[in-house]
């Protein structure tokens, strides 16, 4: 099987227990907050180390290289996270060798899908016809959780970037030109960063364009098992982090940090950090609506979760400093003792191992096909197929239906949400007819 090292699963019960830091599903107005951090790496000092600075995040960054930032699509005449009783099914749009991840341009209803081998497709979401617009299969090995990962365009749609695992085995983020058809100029690679990655499991490899422009990569904890050098809530390190950079550059460098990350500045610390604590964030994204942060965060042996925090209401983006909890935790559960307990982020879903065990989300749905699906959160787990909506206002984990083999749940260019399975499926989420 591709990709996501087991470890998820689960009944349709959110877990309300009481215990460890166990948090009941919340509301995003409730998103609990830690405490701000001393400056030392957590783990070495105090246990809040890892929490978010009280001095919020200035006004946000400008857009990279001055481009525009997305309008927010509007919503429907059902509010925000007030999910009804959604009817679906799953279209399928066409078939590709182990489909990973999708991406869309500004004004370009064209999908482009990931595949783990290392090429991109575009695909005419009406016709299905397909054409191959990026090949590095020659870059990448694609077995287990290695290979081409993610895939996020550039505001302005003239550029992208690709997270790909490259023939040594480590993580390279590089930045391509897109012709105005979507092919991609295989020439102009321009390598962003490299990471070191001790194992050939949690890589993460999503990319996110986040509300400010600037590019959010999610890295996982190095792999192996049970965090095994801690490397997760270690700011000397990017792995088993969300990393955010503007990817101009500066001053000789490929990319510049933003100045407003949370960790600049701190002794020891890598100032492109911007949240920790996390195991293997196989897919993240931020609401368009609400610009809330949502991760999908593959667990260890017993429990998957799903993160969320809130947008904060001066404008920055949701995230900033925070630490998500690994390997002090897996779940709500105490994990490796030897780390921090305090100033983590609860998991707004957990759920246990079982037929399920690796999550595969996931987006919000701000689509205008399905209101009873409006402002769930859709997610699917890699081993059962089942796929769900999170519904936060109605305290609700509701089934949808299943898929084979999910690899990814992910927004298209019209917020309709497609299910991506890993023996090929590209499925789109559409009414019962």
């Amino acid at each position: 099987a591709l990709l996501l090292a087991a470890s998820a699963c689960a009944d349709d019960d959110v877990d309300n227990a009481d215990e460890g830091r166990s948090t009941a599903v919340i509301t995003t107005s409730s998103v609990a907050v830690a405490s701000p951090p001393t400056g030392e790496a957590p783990g070495t000092a105090a246990p809040d180390a890892s929490a978010p600075s009280a001095d919020p995040a200035a006004t946000a960054a400008p857009p990279a290289s001055g481009a525009p930032v997305t309008e927010p699509p509007v919503a429907p005449t059902r509010p925000a996270s007030d999910v009804g009783d959604p009817q679906v099914e799953f279209a399928t749009i066409t078939e590709l060798a182990a489909p990973v991840d999708l991406a869309w341009r500004q004004d370009d209803p064209t999908l482009y899908v990931v595949g783990q081998a290392g090429l991109v497709t575009a695909v005419d979401a009406t016709s299905g016809a397909t054409r191959t617009v990026l090949d590095i299969t020659d870059l990448t090995d694609a077995s287990s959780e290695q290979g081409l990962l993610g895939l996020e365009f550039h505001p302005a749609g003239d550029r992208a970037y690709v997270n790909y695992i490259d023939g040594g085995g480590d993580t390279v983020i590089s930045e391509f030109a897109v012709d105005g058809d979507g092919t991609f100029d295989r020439g102009t690679e321009r390598v962003l960063m490299n990471v070191d990655q001790p194992y050939a499991n949690h890589n993460g490899g999503d990319l996110a364009i986040g509300p400010d422009g600037m590019l959010y990569i999610g890295l996982g904890d190095g792999g192996s098992g049970g965090d095994p050098e801690r490397r997760a809530l270690d700011l000397g390190t990017l792995l088993g982090k969300i990393s955010r950079i503007d990817p101009t550059p500066s001053g000789g460098a490929p990319y510049t940090v933003p100045s407003d990350n949370p960790f600049v500045g701190t002794e020891g610390a890598l100032g492109e950090i911007w949240s920790i604590g996390l195991r293997n964030p196989w897919k993240f994204t931020f609401d368009p609506v609400t610009r809330d942060l949502w991760i999908a965060d593959v667990g260890q042996n017993q429990f998957e979760e799903i993160d969320l925090v809130a947008a904060p209401p001066d404008g920055s983006v949701a995230g900033r400093g925070l630490s998500f909890g690994w390997s002090a935790y897996e779940g709500n559960e105490r994990f490796n003792d030897d780390q921090p307990a305090d100033g983590h982020v609860a998991p707004v879903l957990v759920y246990p191992h079982g037929a399920e065990c690796s999550i595969s989300g996931g987006a919000p749905y701000r689509g205008a096909a399905i209101p009873d699906l409006w402002g769930g959160y859709v997610y699917g787990d890699y081993c059962s197929g089942r796929v769900r909506v999170l519904d936060l206002a109605g305290e609700r984990n509701l089934p949808l239906g299943t898929v084979d083999d999910i690899t990814a749940v992910v927004a298209g260019p019209d917020q309709e949400l497609y299910v991506l399975s890993g023996g090929g499926s590209v499925n789109r989420i559409v009414p019962v007819s």
